[in-house]
């Protein structure tokens, strides 16, 4: 859908940046980050050290919803290297992303930035945007009615399908990043590929030592389903089923983020839980804000998008997903209606 023409063209981002800068937000949270990483490394640690000490027993299932949550807040943690949340020096916040991402999670991260700052760039917009294209979810009814045969299937009913999908992702993303070592563009390929074989052989080793071939697949199987449902689960609800925008309010800066992201209510533990991206609309205005300084951040820019006639999007967890959910359904409804007739 598209934005009504009703809203304002010209939203004056720089005066909110100006204010958001005087008030501190902007400043760098390192011994935030710190923490994070050692929280993160402690618990990785100990999941290894038990896994070592009680081999080969079934009890050991239990730890890979914990592996999952580790997993998933790492790739937090790197998303926000990503964005020089932690360090404003470039060279440092790769070569920590590099050891976050493809030693410690076993994803590109050149690969995942790339992408990830396309996505910023041009939030919602079916042409640029890699989030909306037409893959195995489509977020539009155009890219729907293309479709046929098993493809068409799947829009059809993606609604239903998109948690059962979701526990594929962390695979998806597995695969993606071995297929980047492969593109002679890759700046570091040959850092990342040795990075991305050691996590592999790293993981795969832990399994071989402390399981049974049946407990080792079901652990993966465990542990890679719930960090895919974890990662979606934090991201889709950001933009899924948000406006896309015309032309001329695309090109501007305060109204291409706002309008397009929404924001999820909650608490300090929602915060914790989806790694700051229930503040969708603060992070995408501004992206190297360092993650606990979102929520201070947000009544400053809700106050700001009301005074200009700015609609701000903010919604419970429950109503997020529901509206997400409701919007892939809809996007199939040709589809339905053509195979039904």
């Amino acid at each position: 859908m598209t934005v009504q023409s009703s809203m304002p063209r010209v939203s004056g981002y720089g005066d909110l940046a100006q204010e958001v800068r005087r008030l501190g937000l902007m400043q760098r949270r390192r011994p935030y980050y710190a923490g994070v990483a050692a929280v993160l490394l402690l618990a990785g640690g100990a999941v290894v050290a038990t896994m070592l000490l009680r081999s080969h027993s079934w009890a050991l299932l239990g730890l890979a919803p914990v592996v999952a949550v580790v997993s998933t807040q790492l790739g937090f943690l790197g998303h926000d290297l990503g964005h020089h949340q932690v360090t404003g020096s470039r060279r440092a916040s790769r070569s920590l992303g590099l050891v976050c991402g493809n030693l410690l999670g076993g994803l590109s991260y050149s690969w995942w930035v790339t992408k990830h700052n396309a996505h910023h760039a041009h939030p919602n917009d079916l042409e640029t945007d890699p989030d909306v294209r037409a893959g195995a979810l489509v977020f539009d009814a155009g890219q729907a009615d293309v479709r046929s045969g098993f493809p068409a299937w799947v829009t059809r009913h993606q609604a239903g399908l998109f948690v059962p999908m979701l526990l594929l992702e962390a695979f998806n993303l597995h695969v993606s990043s071995v297929r980047e070592m492969f593109e002679p563009r890759l700046r570091y390929r040959v850092v990342e590929s040795v990075l991305l074989a050691a996590h592999f052989a790293a993981y795969v080793a832990v399994l071989v030592v402390t399981l049974t071939w049946a407990q080792a697949l079901a652990f993966v199987a465990v542990h890679k389903g719930l960090q895919g449902i974890y990662l979606g689960m934090s991201f889709a609800p950001g933009h899924k089923g948000m406006p896309v925008l015309d032309h001329e309010q695309a090109s501007d800066p305060l109204l291409r983020q706002v309008l397009t992201s929404r924001n999820i209510r909650g608490g300090r533990f929602l915060d914790a839980a989806l790694g700051g991206l229930n503040y969708q609309i603060e992070h995408h205005l501004f992206p190297s804000m360092p993650r606990p300084n979102l929520r201070a951040a947000r009544p400053v820019v809700r106050d700001f998008c009301a005074g200009r006639g700015v609609a701000y999007t903010e919604l419970s967890a429950f109503d997020s997903y529901a509206t997400g959910l409701r919007h892939l359904h809809l996007v199939g409804a040709g589809l339905r209606a053509r195979s039904d007739g």
